[in-house]
Parts: structure tokens; sequence; C-alpha cells
């Protein structure tokens, strides 16, 4: 378990910073944008890969695809309705709590799976 949520986190920071482009992060908030659909869709090729190297199944890459779509978008329909940037401390929270989002999900996924 513990090597399967350390794959998880590890597939996270790489899917949602290096490989997260403008056309993906400035497109988010925006419901059914192919740039916020891509960014999910990275996430869950990524998630399909741990998948394969764990034996796990499959449906996990669709179901972390969708849920993290979903968490991203009411993440920047958040920050777009009560105004938030950098420089001020709820973008942070919120910022935070995607990420609590999102690790919640791995945790969830891996239980289900093993």
């Amino acid at each position: 378990m513990e090597l399967i949520l350390t794959a998880f986190v590890v597939k996270h920071f790489v899917c949602d910073f290096p490989l997260q482009y403008p056309y993906m992060f400035l497109n988010k908030g925006k419901y059914g944008h192919p740039g916020g659909i891509l960014h999910a869709s990275v996430q869950g090729v990524g998630t399909l890969a741990v998948c394969l190297g764990f034996g796990l199944p499959l449906w996990l890459a669709l179901a972390d695809a969708v849920i993290h779509y979903h968490v991203d978008w009411m993440k920047n329909q958040l920050n777009d309705r009560f105004n938030l940037s950098p420089s001020n401390k709820h973008f942070w929270w919120l910022l935070g709590a995607d990420q609590l989002a999102h690790y919640l999900t791995y945790i969830g996924l891996a239980v289900v799976a093993v």
C-alpha cells in the first residue's frame, strides 16, 4: 500500500506541475474546455501507468481523471467567485484543499483496489 500511495503522489506532482501547461491551467475553470480535459487526461494516463505497474484495475485511471477534472474545476470556480490571488491567504488555503482532495482520492483509489 505504501508503494502504491508513493507512486500516486509522485505521479500527481509530475502531472500537476511539470506536465501542466498554460493552455491547461488557464482554462480549467471553463467547464468542458479542452484544456481542462487535457490536464485531467494527463493525470489519468499517469494513473494508468501506476495501475499497470502495480497490477491494479485499469478503470481507476478513468475514475481519477473524472474526479481530478471536477476537483480542479471547483477550485477554479471558487478562486474566480472570491477573486482570489496569491497575495490572499485564502488562495493558499484553497490550493491546499485542492491538493488534499487529490491525495484523498489516491487513498480512496488504493483502498478500493487493494
